[in-house]
């Protein structure tokens, strides 16, 4: 009897507190989410799994000398997973849209707008007593609004690594919420004329062009912000592999390959950081609120920068590729070219809204760094 009741005393069943209950629940709802709704299901997909790993009563795996732990201090407390996924996305990513058309460079920047009033709205609400963010929580925070994963992941692994979790929880679930989310925001801040706007025919870019550009990007913007030279470095050295064209071995196993085995296990690191006693906050709540207001504010102000152009332009903009100014590539360019697509069937928007989708990234790469470098 004495062996029934050591064995019963070391199961989970016993050692279970209600907080690692509802937080397996979490980590199987990320898993429906993934696999039955298609929810980003490349990172929601291990994070939901580490999530249910760490919340295991008495198993320690997210803990000391567990394995996820392990991940975590070896990829994300170092920085290293989200930097080398920048270098693959830089690898898979076209600067030509943007080179053909530069000025849509500003509506990449206008998106970033979100991040910076979602900083000033945590501050906000904590000054109220809502909340109580410190002020490089807020930052880490906002930079949900620039609807990158990677980056929100580096960013808050510098200045709130306690809120880690939420924060790529709410970063990722919103960049896969972007078909929903987007279009009323679009439809509510311009007219059916608008709309139909069509644009005309990009010019083509030379190889030349697409090999110096991110050379003199990272030389221009990290003299001038040294802190955003790790992101704007990896995400510049990834798409001149691509654009080089002398080593197509090495970009091909950075588009493929070696982004898809980090991507396993920065997942698995992310959700190590779903804890119960971290993520079972009030906190959290507010990291997912102002997630949302972050990523409609940057989407709204990227459609009301192009509706300003509009007005000093000879060669119209069609608003709708301002919401693209989000870096959430390239989904985000993917529901500008459907909403202008019911407005007028023969308006195809996609390589247009590739333009400032592409200046999103390194907009908020850049609003990285100036977080990182005022507040680090």
């Amino acid at each position: 009897m004495e062996h029934l009741n050591l064995l019963w005393s070391n199961t989970g069943l016993n050692q279970m507190v209600w907080g690692q209950g509802l937080m397996l629940l979490v980590g199987m709802l990320l898993l429906y989410l993934a696999i039955v709704k298609n929810f980003e299901p490349l990172l929601l997909l291990p994070i939901g799994f580490g999530a249910i790993l760490a919340n295991i009563p008495g198993a320690g795996i997210a803990e000391g000398s567990g394995i996820l732990h392990v991940f975590y201090v070896i990829g994300i407390e170092s920085g290293a997973f989200p930097l080398i996924i920048f270098m693959g996305v830089g690898a898979l990513t076209d600067f030509g849209p943007l080179l053909a058309n530069p000025k849509t460079l500003l509506l990449g920047a206008a998106a970033q707008f979100g991040i910076f009033a979602t900083l000033l709205g945590a501050i906000g609400l904590t000054a109220v007593g809502v909340f109580d963010f410190s002020l490089t929580d807020a930052a880490a925070i906002g930079i949900i609004g620039g609807a990158d994963g990677p980056t929100s992941i580096y960013v808050a692994s510098k200045l709130a690594p306690d809120l880690l979790g939420a924060i790529a929880v709410a970063s990722y679930s919103y960049m896969a919420l972007v078909p929903l989310i987007q279009p009323p925001i679009m439809r509510a801040l311009t007219t059916e004329k608008e709309r139909q706007i069509e644009m005309v025919q990009l010019r083509e870019v030379s190889q030349a062009e697409k090999i110096i550009f991110p050379i003199m990007l990272l030389m221009l913007v990290a003299l001038l912000l040294p802190d955003a030279a790790p992101l704007l470095g990896m995400f510049a050295f990834g798409n001149l592999m691509k654009e080089s064209g002398v080593v197509d071995r090495l970009s091909d196993t950075t588009q493929n390959a070696l982004i898809n085995i980090v991507t396993i296990f920065l997942g698995l690191a992310v959700g190590s950081k779903l804890m119960a006693d971290k993520f079972l906050q009030p906190e959290t709540l507010g990291i997912l609120v102002l997630g949302m207001v972050a990523f409609a504010i940057g989407t709204a102000c990227g459609v009301i920068m192009a509706k300003t152009m509009n007005l000093f332009s000879k060669n119209k903009i069609n608003p709708l590729i301002g919401s693209a100014g989000v870096s959430a590539v390239p989904m985000a360019a993917r529901v500008s070219n459907k909403v202008g697509l019911e407005s007028n069937p023969h308006n195809f928007l996609l390589m247009h809204a590739m333009g400032p989708n592409v200046a999103g990234v390194i907009g908020s790469a850049i609003a990285a760094g100036i977080m990182i470098q005022f507040l680090g």
